[in-house]
């Protein structure tokens, strides 16, 4: 056989190595995206927080306190939305006395959506804080009481990953337990009164459009007041390896400190503790808006964040998770 008759054949013989050759070329779009789930690559390093922070959101979300916690508060604003239908219909007043309940409570009868006001303003010195301290408290404490804290530890997270997870799925806890009672309070209030336009505490008359975009802002002011509470939950969290002590603490100190927020004598160190201005949102109502007491409270629980987060970033970062 001559060079002539192999020719073609080497030729197309060399054609499939060419193809070859150039697969990786040809493959060049997959390229980045292999890059980035390279180990070690810029872009990994950057998602690693989220998928942490994902994980522990949908651990938090899954386990069964959690959602007992949420149908409790959904449940406080169906109960108050009944008692204050009963004492209507009976031909009793609501709010009629001094003392007898929140600015608003009266207005519940003329307009369902001061149901959500209301059952924030109920739900606020207490059971908010207190499901937001049992999941702060839990958050560290309980990884250590259940031997995982170390596991997550040795996993490429880090500490201050972790911290900043853990306070991440707490402030979204905060925002879903808020939301949890608004959203209730507004479907009770609708299903039992009349809603439409909304009469603000000044007195000014608004649509209830405009009424639906306050309750969001009241909501969200709501949520931002409980952050300084998870910032000294997660720092008493760090403090200890009992998940059942650690929430316990949080509410107490809770309590402690609201009791102390109600004592005259000690008025001057009321506007230094984290729930002196909890009920501020209710300024909101008003035309115009105060802002000052508002203000006031996202500053405070801002200054809690920066104290106890930065507490409990240190003392995480020097603890003996071996032990």
């Amino acid at each position: 056989m001559s060079r002539a008759d192999t020719a073609p054949s080497a030729a197309s013989a060399g054609k499939p190595e060419a193809s070859v050759a150039a697969g990786p070329v040809a493959a060049g779009p997959a390229g980045p995206a292999a890059a980035a789930r390279a180990p070690g690559s810029p872009l990994r390093e950057l998602l690693r927080p989220l998928g942490l922070f994902r994980s522990e959101l949908v651990t938090t979300f899954r386990r069964w306190r959690t959602l007992a916690l949420l149908l409790v508060l959904m449940a406080v604003p169906v109960l108050v939305g009944i008692a204050v239908k009963i004492e209507t219909s009976d031909g009793g007043s609501v709010g009629g006395g001094e003392g007898d309940g929140p600015a608003f409570i009266a207005q519940v009868t003329n307009n369902g959506l001061f149901l959500v006001f209301t059952s924030l303003a109920v739900t606020l010195p207490f059971f908010l804080p207190m499901t937001v301290g049992m999941i702060a408290g839990d958050s560290i404490a309980g990884e250590a009481a259940g031997g995982t804290l170390r596991y997550l530890l040795v996993a490429p997270a880090g500490r201050t990953r972790l911290l900043l997870a853990k306070y991440a799925t707490t402030v979204v806890f905060c925002v879903a337990a808020t939301l949890a009672v608004a959203l209730s309070a507004l479907a009770v209030g609708a299903l039992l009164f009349p809603v439409g336009e909304v009469t603000l505490l000044s007195g000014t008359p608004v649509s209830f459009g405009e009424g639906l975009l306050r309750t969001l802002l009241i909501a969200l002011a709501v949520a931002a007041s409980l952050l300084g509470l998870a910032a000294l939950g997660l720092f008493v969290s760090t403090m200890t390896n009992s998940g059942v002590t650690a929430m316990a603490a949080t509410v107490g100190l809770l309590i402690t400190v609201q009791i102390v927020d109600t004592i005259p004598q000690l008025h001057a160190v009321h506007p230094y503790l984290f729930p002196h201005y909890w009920l501020s949102f209710g300024d909101l109502l008003r035309d115009p808006v105060y802002w000052d007491p508002l203000l006031k409270n996202l500053g405070l629980q801002a200054l809690y964040v920066a104290v106890f987060g930065s507490a409990a970033w240190a003392r995480l970062t020097n603890k003996d998770i071996t032990a």
